[in-house]
């Protein structure tokens, strides 16, 4: 089968011959909310159930708002450096293809446009243990973790309804417009630039959006 029609085609790539670990590398967009979105407004109700008398709730806004940008750099840097990385073995190639390759080989297969909650859950679990450690233990401002990692969590939901967005549906106006566009280049001519879905900033920053 030629380039052309394996991406065009409808049918997924398998990538295990285990019917169990296929099936886990499958996942419907509705399933990032229904996971995630309940884990964003815990965190903040939390946060304001318990926030410290002596504070204003201001905090509390601000660190959703800084938690957003920066899972705005983590999409970018993960995307360009994680996904994007060079393989210099064999079996690194088959990581880089089951991390990323494949949607790039099948960017229209819609069950594999949203990151599997087998990968998701333990990434989650992982950036909420990096706030933990350097706001709380580090900065000392254990009040502003749950903000923080709230923000950062509604904007991981956005990513990927986002990026299952740009590919499916025809986005003809505005600023998701600019978006679809600027990731279909990335697909298309550019797979070594381009690398923000929900922004274009970081590109602006580190020169990969090219003039």
């Amino acid at each position: 089968m030629k380039r052309t029609d394996i991406e065009r085609s409808k049918e997924p790539i398998r990538l295990f011959r285990s019917d169990v670990f296929e099936f886990f590398t499958h996942t419907h967009p509705a399933v990032v909310p229904i996971i995630f979105g309940p884990v964003a407004a815990y965190c903040l109700v939390r946060a304001i159930v318990g926030h410290p008398e002596a504070l204003s709730l201001v905090y509390i806004p601000a660190g959703v708002l800084v938690g957003l940008f920066v899972w705005m750099f983590a999409e970018y840097t993960i995307h360009r450096f994680v996904f994007h990385f060079r393989p210099r073995a064999p079996w690194q190639e088959r990581v880089a293809f089951l991390a990323h390759g494949v949607h790039h080989a099948q960017p229209m297969v819609k069950t594999r446009l949203v990151m599997p909650p087998a990968v998701s859950i333990p990434l989650a679990l992982l950036f909420y243990g990096l706030f933990w450690l350097i706001v709380g233990a580090v900065m000392r401002l254990g009040h502003w973790v749950l903000p923080l990692f709230a923000g950062f969590i509604v904007g991981y939901i956005l990513y990927d309804l986002t990026h299952y967005g740009l590919h499916h549906f025809r986005l003809r106006w505005g600023y998701w417009h600019s978006l679809r566009k600027h990731h279909m280049y990335h697909h298309s001519q550019t797979p070594d630039k381009r690398f923000g879905v929900t922004s274009v900033l970081w590109d602006y920053v580190f020169r990969t959006e090219p003039s």
